[in-house]
């Protein structure tokens, strides 16, 4: 299974901030979408960044409630982990272990097509190890 499964089933529409939107705003998207993170993307929709949670927790915690009056542009992480639709979901969550970080951008020829999170790609392995265990399971009934 690849994430252009993923992108299929849960659809492409992403959750952007422009650069300048400050922490505070950026919250109440997050809470208004019920999501973990939104890219930064310029006014051509060209993707800047990302900005988690997680990130703003930690710049809460260090910088304090002056944090909330910052840039999504100041937070953002710059160097964003991508991954094409032809991604399996194996190399995806090997992605996303490894490098610590639950969202995902999913860039086709430079522009981006969706994001997917780590919920997503969870997801989209249980139905795959299920759809294998009914298979087993048929073989096994066919061969009793």
């Amino acid at each position: 299974m690849t994430v252009a499964a993923i992108l299929k089933h849960k659809g492409h529409a992403t959750i952007s901030v422009p650069p300048q939107a400050s922490i505070a705003e950026v919250t109440h998207v997050l809470a208004e979408h019920r999501i973990g993170a939104v890219l930064v993307c310029n006014e051509r929709g060209e993707m800047m960044g990302i900005l988690s949670e997680r990130d703003i927790v930690a710049h809460l915690a260090s910088h304090g409630a002056s944090a909330l009056d910052q840039s999504a542009e100041t937070l953002m992480t710059r160097h964003v982990t991508t991954a094409l639709p032809r991604t399996t979901v194996a190399e995806a969550m090997q992605m996303m272990t490894c490098g610590r970080f639950r969202h995902l951008p999913i860039l086709e020829q430079g522009r981006l097509v969706g994001m997917i999170s780590i919920g997503d790609v969870v997801k989209a392995r249980m139905s795959q190890q299920q759809d294998e265990v009914d298979g087993l399971k048929a073989y096994v009934a066919g061969h009793g």
